[in-house]
């Protein structure tokens, strides 16, 4: 029980202010909260078993520059695309048809935004030295509380700007994360 409380306080903290909780921020003002908070979930439960699996095992070795530049070329992708996407995204249930789906979207650059990052070799770290199943829930439940504050504060703001605006917002955000992913890994 003690790994799970150390990884879920650790990694709840780690988190705070993060560029995947202002990530999350961006996507809870742009679209329905269920979508956004179902994306986010699933990419913090892969990026944490990622961590506890391989990171700990690897995690010297993985080339972290090449998907810091990947990461980074991605998140400029995700600007152009919610800059190009306007307002056709959300459909009557939260969920957009085919490739644009938001909770892929939501999961697809949560999952880049994370790879790497300081939470993920946190839990690695933990999952090294303590229980890595209760190192995975912790971290997880931790990681999900965080990213869930910024999709609600996004919620709350996102509510009160108008819809092209939040869009904006959301592809600065991405463009800005995008060039600073590059630009630390270049």
């Amino acid at each position: 029980m003690e790994s799970l409380l150390a990884a879920l306080g650790l990694v709840f903290v780690a988190e705070l202010g993060d560029k995947t909780q202002l990530v999350a921020l961006g996507f809870g003002a742009r679209h329905r909260l269920a979508p956004v908070l179902t994306g986010v979930a699933l990419a913090y439960m892969a990026t944490n078993l990622l961590s506890v699996a391989v990171g700990g095992l690897l995690g010297a070795t993985l080339p972290t520059r090449a998907i810091g530049l990947a990461g980074g070329v991605l998140f400029l992708g995700f600007a152009a695309w919610t800059l190009w996407s306007g307002d056709e995204d959300d459909d009557e249930d939260g969920l957009a048809t085919g490739r644009r789906s938001i909770v892929l979207s939501v999961a697809t650059a949560m999952f880049i935004a994370e790879l790497g990052d300081k939470t993920m070799l946190a839990t690695a770290t933990l999952a090294a030295q303590g229980n890595p199943v209760l190192v995975w829930v912790g971290a997880t439940i931790g990681i999900i509380l965080s990213g869930t504050l910024g999709v609600v504060l996004g919620r709350l703001f996102g509510a009160r700007l108008p819809e092209r605006a939040a869009r904006i917002g959301s592809a600065i955000l991405f463009a800005l994360f995008g060039v600073a992913l590059i630009a630390v890994n270049v």
